[in-house]
């Protein structure tokens, strides 16, 4: 039997009535909860801080109006919003700020400030690019609508990857990804340099972007045209994802993307009953270890039961069986590093990290 063990359950910041739900990220030797309000970005380490002594970043603009991530050393926080992405510090006070087009609709303007379209109905909901810190944390990566302030008036609109010095806001490197994007995230990955990107493109695809930063240029491989990358392995030598369908995990080697094994929900994972629908995967999945995989199929569950999580050899991509949970548990999967993962409770108040029995 596989027994899922409670390492701890760590509460939320802020009310989850006005808040997103918490998340932790997975950064060079520490994991930092970190959730989202209008107002600001509260993030804590739950390794090694108590909630009550939370940094909290005041927010330059609403969290509709983009993303948020923070530094490995707690002491900055980046916004990725319509117009700007901007690095602030516990004050509010911006580091730096880098101003590209606007992600709201047919908007090309380079917007000044956030105030310029803050009220304006057509900005009221944009697409959106992300962005996140490396594991060293001195460099940005950041997906956004091109161009930049600083390109000139003939400067076309195509939306570009950013390496941006953490430090000073100074972009190092660019390439255009080609896509047309309604969002974006970022997969971190151990070593500084490399960084994948996942772009959402509603119906018409998921592409997913690979980025390897040498020093001088930004190096850019499509992983595929409708793929969302999950996790990156301890090592980093493997990428997990799934494709749009959900149908499938995939083992990619990170070197080249190359698919390694696959394995479809379909025909392994069995399904709630005689009833029951298409069996899928979460678009959430992690690694446990360098070995194995933590996958769900809470979407396709929903309804019907409890949802399921299940242990996947990264080897050889074989279902080993349906993991077991001390009490019922909400959701997908998400990585925590350390051979753990976390699930978040179903009122948003806390997350559960988590450990197989067996692991030690």
């Amino acid at each position: 039997m596989l027994v899922a063990h409670l390492v701890a359950t760590v509460p939320a910041p802020l009310d989850p009535d006005s808040a997103d739900a918490p998340e932790l990220l997975q950064q060079a030797g520490r994991r930092p909860l970190v959730q989202r309000v209008d107002t600001e970005l509260v993030a804590f380490d739950p390794d090694g801080d108590d909630a009550a002594d939370a940094v909290r970043f005041p927010a330059p603009w609403p969290r509709r109006f983009g993303t948020a991530t923070v530094s490995p050393d707690g002491g900055t926080a980046v916004f990725a919003g319509v117009h700007a992405v901007r690095c602030v510090d516990v004050t509010g006070a911006t580091r730096w700020e880098v101003r590209h087009g606007c992600w709201g609709g047919e908007c090309r303007l380079i917007h000044a400030s956030f105030d310029e379209y803050a009220a304006d109905d057509e900005h009221a909901y944009p697409d959106s690019g992300s962005a996140a810190v490396s594991a060293d944390g001195k460099l940005v990566r950041a997906h956004v609508r091109g161009p930049l302030a600083d390109d000139g008036e003939e400067a076309d609109d195509d939306e570009l990857w950013l390496v941006i010095d953490a430090a000073d806001g100074r972009v190092l490197g660019r390439a255009a990804t080609g896509t047309v994007a309604s969002g974006s995230f970022h997969t971190p990955h151990p070593d500084p340099a490399q960084m994948g990107l996942s772009i959402g493109e509603g119906e018409e695809g998921s592409p997913s972007l690979w980025g390897r930063w040498d020093g001088r240029a930004l190096s850019v491989r499509k992983i595929d045209d409708e793929t969302i990358l999950q996790a990156v392995s301890p090592s980093g030598l493997h990428l997990l994802a799934t494709d749009v369908t959900q149908s499938a995990l995939y083992l990619h080697a990170t070197r080249d993307g190359a698919i390694l094994r696959d394995l479809d929900a379909e025909g392994t994972v069995p399904p709630y009953g005689t009833g029951g629908g298409r069996v899928y995967w979460d678009f959430d999945g992690a690694f446990a270890d360098e070995d194995t995989v933590v996958a769900g199929t809470s979407e396709s569950d929903a309804g019907q039961g409890a949802p399921r999580h299940w242990l996947v050899t990264a080897g050889d991509m074989t279902l080993l069986g349906e993991i077991t949970y001390p009490f019922p548990v909400t959701g997908p999967v998400r990585g925590a590093g350390e051979g753990t993962w976390y699930t978040v409770a179903e009122d948003r108040t806390s997350i559960h990290l988590w450990r197989l029995e067996d692991a030690g």
